[in-house]
C-alpha cells in the first residue's frame, strides 16, 4: 500500500469510500459554507468506478477550531500543497459554486507547474470566472448572511433549524463569501486559461447563475467543453443526485479515456 493510500490523518482530505485499485481520482470541492460530508452520497455513488476525495476546508466540522481562509489565492495555495501528495494518479477536479472557482484556479496552478496528472475540470453551479456580479453578502450582518443561506437552501436542514449552532459556524461561512465575492479572475484575453477539458453543470432556475453565464466557461479552455442543464436551483445536484452522479461519472470516463486514447 502506498503512503498516500494509507493516510488517515490528512485534515484536508476525506476518503469516505477508499478504492485502492482505482486508476484515477476525483477531487470534490464544496460550496461556500459547505463541508466534505456534503459529498458523501456522491462518493458512495461513484465508488464503483473511481476513488473520490472530498475536501474539508478549515473552519468547519472537525476543523472548526482552525481559522478559515478568506481569499481564493490563500485557499488555492493551501489546496495545491494538500493535494499534491494525492496526485500519484490521474485526477479530475469537481467543484460546486465557490468550489468551481477553486477548481478552476487549482487547475491553472497545476498546468502552470507542469503537473501531468490533471485530466479535466467539472464546474457546477457557478458562472464563468470571467463574468462578474457585484455581490456583497459577506458584508451583511449575521441575520442577512443567514437569510442568504436559507434562500439558496444549500446548508444542511438540521443546521438551519438550530439557530445557536448556525451562528457558531457563521465565521467560516462569512470567510467563504469574502473569498469568493472579492475574487477577480485574471486571464490573458488572447489565450485560453486552461488546456484540460471543462464540463459545466447548472440548474435551469439558479438565481445566481444564468444559462449564458454558465456557458461563458467555454472560451476558458482549448481542451473541449461540454454543458448540461438540470431542473432546479442553485443546489440542483441534491434532488438530481442520481442524474448528476451519472453525469460526473461520464465526464470522468471521457476525460481519463481521452488522455490515454
Amino acid at each position: 500500500m502506498s503512503t498516500t493510500e494509507s493516510r488517515t490523518d490528512d485534515p484536508w482530505v476525506r476518503r469516505f469510500h477508499p478504492v485502492a485499485d482505482s486508476p484515477h481520482r476525483l477531487v470534490l470541492l464544496p460550496h461556500a459554507g459547505g463541508s466534505a460530508s456534503f459529498f458523501f452520497p456522491f462518493s458512495k455513488a461513484l465508488a464503483a468506478t473511481t476513488e473520490v476525495l472530498s475536501v474539508q476546508y478549515p473552519g468547519r466540522q472537525d476543523r472548526r477550531a482552525e481559522p478559515p481562509l478568506t481569499s481564493v489565492p490563500e485557499l488555492v495555495d493551501a489546496l495545491y500543497e494538500a493535494l499534491t501528495p494525492w496526485l500519484d494518479r490521474p485526477v479530475v477536479l469537481f467543484g460546486h459554486s465557490m468550489g468551481a472557482v477553486l477548481g478552476f484556479e487549482l487547475a491553472r496552478r497545476l498546468e502552470r507547474e507542469g503537473n501531468p496528472q490533471l485530466r479535466g475540470l467539472i464546474a457546477s453551479g457557478r458562472r464563468a470566472p470571467t463574468t462578474f456580479r457585484d455581490e456583497k453578502v459577506h458584508q451583511r450582518d449575521d441575520d442577512g448572511l443567514i437569510a442568504e443561506i436559507r434562500a439558496l437552501s444549500g446548508t444542511d436542514s438540521g443546521l438551519l433549524a438550530d439557530e445557536e449552532l448556525l451562528r457558531m459556524v457563521l465565521p467560516s461561512i462569512r470567510a467563504d463569501y469574502t473569498a469568493i465575492e472579492t475574487y477577480r479572475c485574471e486571464v490573458d484575453g488572447g489565450a485560453p486559461a486552461l488546456h484540460c477539458p471543462i464540463s459545466v453543470l447548472t440548474g435551469d432556475a439558479d438565481p445566481r447563475v444564468s444559462i449564458e453565464e454558465a456557458k461563458a466557461w467555454a472560451p476558458l479552455t482549448d481542451g473541449g467543453f461540454t454543458f448540461r442543464s438540470f431542473p432546479g436551483g442553485h443546489f440542483f445536484l441534491t434532488p438530481q443526485q442520481e442524474q448528476v452522479a451519472a453525469a460526473i461519472a461520464d465526464d470522468v470516463a471521457a476525460f481519463t479515456h481521452a488522455a490515454v486514447g
